[in-house]
């Protein structure tokens, strides 16, 4: 893969990228309206799709950092992006073009004063895995093979003017309105500059390290304070495949069982016990282990689930709370979803909306054991996201309701469900992290 030798950094050469790749979407328009003549509305907008797909990724990998990151975060909306978005976006997740090795170098001097073949027995210069905000380099010292990420530069400077870049996208995509609607683009941007620290990843990983390995079939790596800095994190080299590798092919129901169960603890007692959740949970941060182990890995993006939140939010998952008029109103208005300012539309329309999407999304937890392989539950929640998508009523109503604290736990419990489903785990028991 051709290597990364610059990284635009300034507010300007970011924003120029971007104007550029608008342009080109402005011309794949163009086509469309002419393919609307010689084809179908299907085949012309497949078409559009796919081609936009691919100048805005191109766009956003030569910027990495944050404008990747929402790139990769969207790629799991599976409901709501085309599928041609969603392919080429889920790039962003392990497979983008990585630094040069002089860029490396030079990061490494920066940083540690040193070259890392000063600093390890054995460094390839060569990287193993990009993602969005760092790349990943196999190395050795002491008889130990040890995987090296490492930060791209410029992308902790650059976080609040990606977002400013994104921000207009963001509001016409999802509807959003209001004065107060700056909450959700401050939770996003602090939740960036976090997983850009990597002293406090470093902290936060062997933090979930130390609470949760006691949980069966799942294994992490060691973490190394003394080789790792504020932009290079120094830790166990992990043999396995990508889950997404491993799903492709996989047709041993008792081993996805078993790697579904130890995800589903992995995340319920995160969610139910820490109270602090791995937000990040798509296919590039897990690896299957030769012995049929997960490993999790990238601990960056750590969602504190706060008591108010937590409380009413798993309130909204108890059958009772939801068939009770009153208490699911109430449960609503606690959690931000009905505003006080709302129209009588829009208390009822959000009212009915919510009711539906929740009966169905929360029905895991009504029963003691789950069959996330099965397609009428995936195919259900994907069709309902696809019709809100297009809701000409929805795009009438102020999008901006629910409590910041929803972009994080949403985003959680869609990525798990998603590689639940991936993975075709049956009799999954729900409750299983109470007895760990």
């Amino acid at each position: 893969m051709k290597t990364i030798d610059k990284i635009p950094t300034s507010k300007i050469s970011r924003a120029t990228k971007l104007v550029t790749t608008g342009a080109k979407v402005g011309v794949n328009y163009i086509k469309y309206y002419g393919d609307k003549i010689t084809k179908t509305e299907a085949e012309a907008k497949d078409r559009l799709n796919k081609n936009n797909a691919e100048d805005i990724y191109d766009s956003l990998k030569q910027l990495k950092g944050s404008a990747l990151k929402v790139a990769q975060m969207l790629s799991m909306e599976k409901s709501i992006l085309p599928q041609a978005y969603v392919e080429k976006f889920s790039l962003a997740q392990f497979s983008v073009p990585p630094l040069s090795a002089p860029l490396v170098s030079k990061t490494f001097k920066k940083y540690f004063g040193k070259l890392p073949s000063q600093i390890y027995d054995t460094f390839n210069l060569n990287s193993v895995n990009a993602a969005s905000i760092g790349q990943v380099h196999l190395a050795e010292k002491d008889g130990k093979k040890l995987a090296v990420k490492i930060q791209y530069p410029g992308v902790a400077d650059s976080i609040a003017t990606d977002l400013a870049l994104v921000k207009p996208i963001a509001i016409k995509m999802f509807n959003i309105k209001g004065k107060d609607s700056d909450k959700y683009f401050q939770e996003v941007e602090n939740k960036l500059v976090e997983e850009t620290n990597y002293i406090l990843e470093v902290q936060q990983s062997k933090a979930i390290v130390e609470a949760c390995k006691h949980i069966p079939n799942l294994k992490f790596p060691e973490y190394y304070e003394d080789l790792s800095s504020e932009r290079i994190i120094t830790m166990d080299w992990m043999e396995g495949e990508h889950l997404s590798e491993f799903t492709a092919y996989n047709t041993d129901q008792n081993k996805a069982n078993i790697l579904g169960q130890a995800l589903w603890d992995f995340y319920m007692y995160q969610m139910h016990v820490i109270k602090k959740v791995h937000a990040d949970p798509h296919p590039g941060n897990f690896l299957v282990s030769k012995s049929g182990d997960l490993i999790a890995l990238d601990f960056g993006c750590m969602k504190t689930v706060p008591e108010e939140f937590y409380v009413p939010y798993f309130e909204l998952a108890k059958p009772n709370v939801i068939n009770n008029k009153t208490l699911f109103t109430d449960t609503m208005y606690e959690l931000e979803i009905l505003r006080k300012d709302d129209s009588e539309e829009e208390l009822a329309f959000f009212s009915a909306m919510f009711h539906e999407l929740l009966s169905l999304f929360t029905k895991p937890f009504h029963e003691e054991t789950f069959d996330f392989s099965d397609p009428e539950f995936f195919n259900a929640i994907s069709e309902m996201g696809q019709r809100y998508s297009k809701s000409t009523e929805l795009k009438k109503m102020n999008g901006n309701r629910g409590s910041k604290h929803f972009i994080y736990i949403n985003r959680t419990f869609f990525g798990l469900y998603n590689l639940m489903f991936d993975l075709k785990a049956k009799d999954i028991k729900i409750n299983n992290f109470k007895n760990l």
